[in-house]
């Protein structure tokens, strides 16, 4: 039995880096659809959405499979509960990109308030961040995944940074709301991939050490920002 459990945790193991693999390529490629404003491939990116959706899922199920008959004992179990959770934080960080693609149509050919520069060193960071976790995750380093997380505030900078820039564009001139609000958007999704990405981070260290740790919340946006925010996509 405990043969038959190793194998099937290394092939499950197997198939949650690739949905990682799709995800982490997700958060890059829609912030370059963005800059493309190519509206089919962002429709491409929404539909393939589901496919990762339905990974989740199947993962999700073999996993409670293994739990339910193969009585894992308590380190197994906790890699076989990290499984779940970041099977579930993978298919949230890529909503966020299918979100970007979203508001890459609503964009039209209309151009954008201004360059994509900081934007992109999110996406990018983001991305890494979710790489060398997924990396922890299969080396079972739990060092790394403590490191991780302190390069969230690097992303929080740029967001607060994009927010702050866009706000100058729409008090010169308020017909630049919508245009603005969307890129906050955008900014605001890789933002909380990071976070997710963080989350990950957290479930790495419980899986290796058996140790609950959560990592403080800093503060990530500007006063009125999520005002601005909940108004703004209300639209």
């Amino acid at each position: 039995m405990r043969t038959t459990l190793q194998k099937e945790m290394v092939r499950v193991q197997d198939e949650l880096i690739d949905l990682g693999v799709m995800v982490e390529r997700t958060l890059t490629e829609s912030v370059k659809i963005l800059a493309r404003r190519a509206a089919g491939e962002a429709e491409a990116m929404i539909e393939a959405d589901s496919e990762i959706n339905r990974r989740r899922y199947m993962i999700e199920s073999q996993t409670l499979v293994l739990i339910a008959t193969q009585q894992p004992m308590a380190k197994d179990l906790r890699t076989l509960a990290a499984i779940l959770e970041i099977a579930g934080e993978l298919e949230r960080i890529a909503d966020y990109s299918k979100g970007i693609a979203k508001i890459s149509i609503q964009l039209g050919s209309h151009p954008l308030v201004k360059p994509l520069v900081d934007v992109p060193r999110m996406a990018e960071l983001a991305s890494d961040m979710l790489h060398r976790a997924l990396l922890a995750f299969v080396d079972k380093d739990a060092e790394t995944a403590r490191a991780i997380p302190t390069e969230d505030q690097q992303i929080d900078n740029l967001y607060d940074q994009v927010y702050r820039e866009l706000m100058t564009y729409v008090l010169a001139d308020p017909r630049h709301i919508d245009g603005a609000s969307h890129l906050i958007w955008v900014a605001h999704n890789l933002e909380r991939a990071a976070d997710r990405a963080v989350n990950i981070c957290e479930r790495v260290i419980f899986m290796v050490t058996g140790e609950l740790i959560e990592f403080e919340d800093l503060p990530r946006n500007p006063p009125g920002d999520q005002d601005f925010l909940n108004k703004s996509n209300a639209r």
